[in-house]
């Protein structure tokens, strides 16, 4: 009966206690599953074993009180019959099935107890595989749940990520904007301004008007001595 010992602790085990400290639940459940499948077994055979004990002992205390009621029923006959001695004879007989009687009853009340005990470790460990496959499979659905939505975590994080990038690159591209309005400023510092380019337009043209306005008074002179005129 050592597996009594086994099953007294399944019938006081709280599994959710031992599911909320497993790391894994879905690979704890199938573990304590199989063992409890295995324990079942063992527990089936010692059930059938402790019940067929009480089976022997109800049928030997059965057997023994109706021998009691037989040499009862003999020491009836012997005595309607004339033969005392017979009787007594019968009586003595009952009296010894009644001492055994006794012990026969003590021993199918323990077999009984016994066999209750068993059967009710059996029931309880049905019981707790059925509520675990129950929960396996909620629980094996939590756990998909949860992979997804850490899918969905990882890849939110990837967008943020791209985000962040795109962030930096407008970033960049406005400073070489910067750089680039800089640089065409600079460039215009450094180009001379229009009123001087008009300037030197004019004195070009003014240089030419007035040689030509030199040449035209010399020759005009020069005409003039020669009419007569100066």
């Amino acid at each position: 009966m050592g597996i009594l010992k086994r099953f007294k602790e399944i019938m006081s085990a709280n599994i959710n206690a031992l599911l909320d400290k497993a790391e894994d639940p879905v690979k704890m459940i199938d573990q304590y599953t199989r063992d409890l499948q295995s324990d079942l077994g063992k527990v089936k055979a010692e059930t059938a074993t402790v019940m067929a004990e009480e089976a022997r002992a109800k049928r030997a205390l059965d057997e023994n009180e109706a021998e009691i009621a037989k040499m009862e029923r003999f020491a009836e006959k012997a005595l309607l019959a004339g033969n005392e001695q017979d009787a007594k004879s019968f009586l003595a007989k009952k009296a010894e099935f009644e001492q055994k009687r006794a012990t026969l009853n003590s021993l199918y009340e323990s077999a009984a107890a016994n066999a209750a005990q068993m059967r009710e470790m059996h029931d309880k460990l049905e019981k707790d595989i059925a509520s675990l496959e129950e929960r396996k499979r909620a629980i094996k659905a939590k756990m998909a749940v949860a992979k997804t939505q850490e899918k969905i975590n990882e890849i939110g994080a990837s967008y943020n990520n791209a985000q962040s990038g795109m962030a930096a690159f407008d970033r960049m591209e406005e400073k070489a904007n910067q750089m680039l309005d800089m640089a065409n400023a600079k460039a215009q510092l450094n180009q001379k301004p229009a009123k001087d380019n008009i300037e030197e337009l004019e004195s070009k043209y003014d240089d030419v008007s007035d040689a030509g306005g030199a040449a035209v008074d010399a020759e005009l002179a020069a005409m003039k001595q020669k009419l007569g005129l100066e």
